[in-house]
């Protein structure tokens, strides 16, 4: 199945083939990925920045350069989430121009993934596919499951079988098809490979991938408009698949291309947990990627094998940036550190971006005065079990001032021999 459209197409990134529009993510000759090309120059007179003002408040507003099929009527009101500027975190950590991108609160599902999957799902129902599906560690689950709600469109979603408890309520929700693997994402990945040969499904994260991950885009356009059309120094962004930090740079690229921001170097920071990090050791040992098996709490990030993931440390080193990873620990200490500081409740793929931010300027990798934006792409309401032991709720008291007194000066006693937080240092002893 395939659709022919003027303004974008896909491209193989080695072989520079030219393959039009369909449900295909590689070069069949030199088994490359695809990625989508657009006619920039064609749309230099329509993508402007009142072309942008005028749009919608979501990721639609930046249409002409999303391959969105002609006629398809986009109505979910996606993305166009907050920059917030994190002071006090940034006290904490040593950054005077600190920014959170925060995606924990994108519609309707809480993750940057609301993004990719609406783009997916556009292309999905041209191709005419009646069934959609992804392999997923959780919030791509959660984002099909609804939107393919939305349109009316069968889910059938395969995950790990150790998936946190709240994602996989979250997709069973919205009525779809639930499919747990014994296994973890990347034997999920290759089994959906399979199915999207056998069966007439478009499966977004594997034969929808090009389409899908351009999805990814907007939160570079994003980020460049709320800063007033300027271009941060550095991006701090989460890894699991490496599409999304490539993507945003892509996002700039195009940007300056079109005259809406003024060319600028900007380093992109990739941040992993230390128990899932082939893209990590990769820029940090300059070498080649070498695939892991993930051992983490951060289950958003824990792709062994990630896709785009050697392009991605390629990307990183060409930028002058860097990769770190983080322990667990420092995984919940960085969720905590957010919460406290910003109001910002992160699941553990936050905590990776924020623990890491925090050691890329403890090491000096990162200015304290250069613009930095912090990418957070979840909701720490889908990852509560891995912070639930570190709090104790209380007893409870009898409603009398004396009561209330008494364990007010509790408290108060038990709050003077806790400990300082030390993110920026390491992590927060409990």
């Amino acid at each position: 199945m395939e659709y022919s459209c003027s303004a974008y197409e896909l491209k193989c990134n080695e072989c520079g083939k030219r393959f039009g529009n369909r449900a295909i993510s590689g070069c069949p000759d030199c088994f490359a990925p695809l990625e989508i090309v657009y006619d920039l120059d064609a749309a230099r007179g329509e993508f402007t920045r009142e072309s942008i003002a005028a749009g919608p408040a979501n990721i639609w507003r930046y249409k002409r350069l999303l391959p969105i099929p002609d006629g398809f009527q986009p109505d979910l009101p996606v993305g166009f989430t907050p920059l917030v500027k994190a002071n006090r975190l940034g006290k904490r950590i040593g950054a005077n121009n600190l920014y959170v991108k925060n995606d924990a609160v994108c519609f309707p599902t809480l993750s940057f993934k609301d993004r990719v999957v609406s783009v997916a799902l556009a292309n999905a129902q041209k191709f005419g596919f009646t069934t959609v599906g992804c392999s997923s560690t959780g919030n791509l689950a959660n984002s099909v499951a609804a939107q393919a709600a939305r349109l009316g469109i069968k889910a059938s979603i395969l995950v790990p079988a150790d998936l946190e408890p709240a994602k996989i309520l979250n997709t069973l929700v919205y009525g779809a098809q639930l499919i747990r693997i014994d296994g973890n994402y990347d034997h999920v990945n290759r089994l959906c490979t399979l199915i999207a040969d056998e069966y007439n499904w478009g499966l977004v994260n594997v034969n929808l991938r090009p389409y899908y991950a351009e999805g990814s885009k907007t939160v570079g356009f994003e980020i460049a408009e709320q800063l007033g059309w300027r271009l941060p120094d550095n991006v701090v962004v989460p890894m699991a698949g490496g599409s999304l930090i490539r993507k945003i740079r892509k996002a700039f690229k195009e940007l300056v291309y079109l005259g809406l921001v003024e060319d600028k170097p900007v380093k992109f920071f990739g941040a992993q947990a230390t128990g899932c990090s082939p893209i990590s050791v990769a820029v940090k040992t300059d070498s080649e990627m070498i695939p892991q098996k993930p051992n983490t709490i951060a289950r958003s990030l824990a792709i062994g094998n990630p896709a785009d993931g050697p392009i991605a440390s390629k990307m990183i080193l060409e930028t002058g940036g860097w990769a770190e990873d983080v322990s667990d620990v420092e995984i919940v200490s960085g969720i905590q550190e957010l919460a406290e500081t910003e109001g910002i409740f992160t699941e553990t793929a936050g905590g990776v971006t924020t623990a890491v931010a925090a050691r890329l300027y403890a090491h000096g990798r990162i200015s304290p005065d250069e613009t930095t934006v912090i990418c957070i792409t979840g909701n720490g309401l889908k990852t509560t079990d891995a912070i639930a032991d570190r709090y104790e709720v209380g007893r409870a008291i009898r409603p009398r001032m004396a009561d209330f007194d008494a364990y007010l000066k509790e408290l108060e006693g038990a709050s003077e021999v806790e400990p300082e937080l030390a993110l920026a240092g390491g992590v927060r002893e409990l």
